[in-house]
């Protein structure tokens, strides 16, 4: 029996109908969570979605037509990879590559890299960075540094503010009938005593246990207020500039923990940055797809605000990088350590991210915050980016 001609047509309707809903190839691209780009076999780069514009620090504007070897070292293994896969037309995948420049700083990345177009003449390079990973592993420790820190400081207020309270007290009654030469050490010892006690102030602040008020707060004004507190103080001698994504949507987040928190890391940079040429560079972007599996948890936390501080000193030292978060770990002569355990806490209040990369001359600190709910794509995803 004969099939109807509208059942031999059904087929192709399908097909259309199929192909009328398929995604715009570009969107695809730009929705990945890797960086990902082309390039032609001189190397020149021919196309580079959103997260290689975050990964190289450049607008597609800049970087399309540009050769490769200007953004990475002429020894990367990426230009070897790529030869072999224009000259065997074929796909290989190297992991442990180090990409370490000003642009991208140190990042640890696998590299796919497969051939493209008819002629198998330009190459497509995907890189899987590492750094999400380990900033995930990284903030756990920053957590438990910031606990040890909160236990610390409720033992400190309760055994060693009342101890230091008699052993002034003590020190005032000998003053009274002491020599000239014997109130010099009973002063000695009421100041170190008010030193010791605005120490342990200083670290009462990890012993709060309120729970933190949160609401909409506008990244933009925090970081207004920091900068204005900023150059009419500490940081006179030093340049802002100031990348803002005019987008961006509130931050989910206490507003004075945010200046505190930015506050700390504002100083930091600017007691980094040389008296002479200092500059410190406020930078704050969505992260497409930034939504991150915690370790042993099916939770996922979404957390698409950027906010980066960049300073251009001399860089962290090698060996304090590991242990930059924990309590009392400091480069100044007269710190304290405590700033960037507060800032750890207060991040890790919000449930967000902290990082860094250090070269000379390129410190950045990276702050990944979650937005408030009115805003939250998972609800809509059209409001994504308002």
């Amino acid at each position: 029996m004969a099939r109807p001609v509208s059942s031999l047509r059904h087929p192709a309707g399908s097909r259309q109908r199929r192909a009328s809903m398929m995604p715009d190839a570009l969107a695809v691209l730009n929705a990945l969570p890797e960086p990902v780009l082309a390039t032609d076999q001189d190397a020149v780069i021919r196309f580079v979605n959103q997260q290689a514009e975050a990964f190289f620090d450049s607008s597609a504007a800049l970087l399309l037509g540009m050769n490769l070897h200007e953004v990475l070292p002429l020894n990367c293994p990426l230009f070897g990879l790529i030869k072999q896969v224009l000259r065997e037309q074929s796909s290989v995948t190297q992991d442990g590559i180090l990409i370490d420049t000003p642009r991208t700083g140190r990042q640890l990345v696998t590299a796919q890299v497969a051939t493209l177009g008819c002629q198998g003449d330009q190459a497509v390079i995907l890189l899987h960075q590492r750094s999400i990973t380990q900033k995930i592993d990284n903030q756990l420790t920053h957590r438990h540094a910031a606990r040890s820190v909160t236990a610390m400081a409720a033992m400190l207020a309760h055994e060693v503010k009342n101890p230091l309270s008699g052993i002034r007290g003590a020190a005032q009654l000998l003053e009274e009938n002491a020599s000239e030469e014997d109130r010099v050490l009973t002063r000695l010892i009421c100041d170190e005593a008010d030193r010791i006690v605005a120490l342990v102030n200083r670290m009462e602040v990890f012993s709060d246990k309120r729970p933190l008020e949160r609401g909409p707060v506008n990244i933009h004004a925090v970081l207004e207020h920091v900068r204005k507190l900023a150059q009419n103080g500490f940081a006179r001698h030093v340049r802002f500039v100031e990348r803002y994504d005019p987008s961006l949507p509130a931050v989910f987040g206490g507003r004075d923990q945010l200046i505190q928190a930015f506050l700390n890391l504002v100083k930091n940079a600017a007691e980094a940055a040389p008296e002479m040429g200092g500059e410190i560079v406020i930078t704050t972007a969505y992260q497409h797809g930034a939504r991150l599996a915690l370790p042993d948890s099916d939770r996922r936390v979404h957390l698409p605000l950027l906010v980066s501080i960049q300073d251009n000193g001399s860089g962290i030292p090698s060996e304090l990088r590991p242990h930059l978060f924990d309590p009392f770990v400091t480069t100044k002569i007269n710190g304290t350590g405590l700033g960037l355990a507060l800032v750890a806490k207060i991040v890790g209040d919000h449930g967000g991210v902290i990082d860094f990369d250090s070269l000379p001359r390129r410190t950045v600190f990276k702050v990944s915050l979650p937005m408030h709910a009115d805003f939250d794509s998972t609800a809509d995803p059209s409001r994504e980016r308002p």
